[in-house]
């Protein structure tokens, strides 16, 4: 039986059976990542690792849409299956599919046709302006990959089952090695190479969890779930707007941020972009118990075992905090070396680019246990229904993210960049905290409640 029922049995162990699976998966989603800009630094050189990390917050923007939307998707499923609903819960699978085909498609005609003018708006070097259209083109063509993938991962997670997506991640980080290996350090396609190698691996991903999904009679959807439904089509974008322009907001806040950057020149922004490649390793586990948590929290509030939700993010809060506080450790001691791995020692320019990304690094680390938390209680958030809080969150990010990038540099110099992240991760965490308490307050006080066990 690949799902998992999580309205019973100890809360924690529940969430950190689910959350492990999950960081596995991250590690090898990292890895690729990882491997990807490695390749690139050290074979196509620092322009081509800047190349891509101009590129990155707009790839991030355009994915964050269809990452909103297919994890708003998974809410509902999630719900339903805590309730019981097993009819419902194929309805809203196929629901999903449909709807996640539409906003990839959609999206590929809309980011292809602003690619060039968003890079020249964003004032990217004319030294790496072409590599960056070439990658953000490529990865673009991709989307509906992308999305096939997203859409099946939600679905498998809200039903409880991480094993699938870990597997998935595994072979597809495997294949992303061996093409980046192939196509960037043997063929030397430079940026076009890691691209493509991350395509394929994706939709390697996408077959996989498609073969799995199938075979479950939970989710396996007929032609009759796959035909427009309009109740359960509404209900699952009013679940994914707001979490799909939560990220958008949070995208044109990096998209400010990498203006001021390219106004730095390249060896800056391949500094930042080094580091960038570490931090989805610095958030993987709060990704991971961001996703047990919504999952958690969604089961347990269809089945209105809201006292449930509360012992589950207590744990989920303490699990945080010390997974954060030992992964700060580690990559402080190890940051320089790790990120080296980036950089041809061959080019003059390596210092430089090594002092910029160990700062920008230092400064993410002292706000760990702050970005930790925050996946906590946004996702609890999300998994009780509630994706307007978390919207709102994305706007406070872009408020202090902007607002600390205009102004720490003033005094700071260009290291005031490196504390726009910490400043707009303390603003959402804020917000989305006091926000929790006061509902899980109001909803442990309700009537007629199923128990805790």
């Amino acid at each position: 039986m690949r799902e998992r029922d999580m309205t019973a049995g100890s809360p924690a162990r529940l969430i950190l059976l689910f959350a492990l699976p999950m960081m596995a998966g991250n590690i090898c989603q990292q890895l690729y990542t990882i491997v990807d800009a490695a390749f690139v630094g050290q074979a196509a050189g620092f322009q081509a690792l800047a190349a891509v990390g101009a590129a990155d917050w707009l790839n991030w923007l355009v994915m964050g849409v269809i990452w909103g939307y297919t994890q708003g998707f998974s809410i509902l499923i999630s719900q339903r299956f805590g309730a019981g609903e097993g009819e419902g819960v194929r309805r809203a699978v196929g629901q999903a599919v449909l709807l996640t085909a539409i906003i990839s498609v959609l999206l590929l005609i809309f980011s292809e046709s602003l690619t060039v003018p968003v890079l020249r708006l964003l004032k990217t070097p004319e030294d790496i302006l072409p590599m960056a259209i070439v990658y953000l083109r490529i990865l673009f063509a991709g989307l509906p990959i992308m999305g096939a993938y997203n859409v099946q991962a939600g679905i498998l997670r809200a039903v409880g089952d991480a094993k699938t997506p870990l597997m998935a991640m595994a072979v597809a980080s495997a294949v992303n090695i061996a093409l980046d290996a192939l196509f960037v350090a043997v063929f030397r396609w430079g940026v076009a190479g890691a691209a493509a190698a991350t395509l394929i691996a994706q939709a390697v991903s996408s077959v996989y969890c498609f073969r799995v999904i199938r075979k479950m009679d939970t989710v396996r959807v007929s032609r009759a779930d796959m035909r427009p439904d309009r109740e359960t089509a509404g209900a699952l974008i009013r679940l994914g707007t707001p979490t799909a322009l939560q990220n958008v907001v949070i995208g044109a806040g990096g998209t400010a941020i990498q203006r001021v950057l390219n106004g730095y020149g390249s060896v800056f922004i391949a500094g930042f972009t080094a580091t960038n490649k570490l931090y989805g390793i610095m958030e993987m586990a709060a990704v991971s118990y961001g996703g047990a948590l919504s999952a958690y929290a969604g089961q347990n509030y269809g089945a209105k075992k809201y006292r449930r939700i509360r012992r589950g993010v207590r744990s989920g809060v303490a699990m945080a905090v010390v997974t954060a506080a030992v992964i700060a450790v580690i990559l402080y001691f190890a940051g320089r070396p790790v990120l080296s791995l980036f950089v041809s020692q061959e080019e003059a320019q390596v210092q430089e680019v090594l002092d910029v990304a160990k700062g920008y690094l230092d400064a993410m680390l002292v706000g760990l246990p702050v970005l930790y938390l925050l996946y906590v209680y946004r996702s609890s958030l999300q998994g009780m229904g509630d994706t307007v809080t978390p919207m709102l969150s994305g706007f406070m990010e872009l408020a202090m993210r902007i607002s600390a990038v205009l102004i720490l540099p003033v005094y700071f110099g260009r290291t005031g960049v490196y504390f726009a992240e910490l400043a707009a991760w303390t603003g959402a965490e804020i917000l989305l905290m006091f926000t929790y308490y006061y509902k899980i307050g109001w909803l442990c006080a309700l009537p007629n409640q199923e128990e805790t066990v």
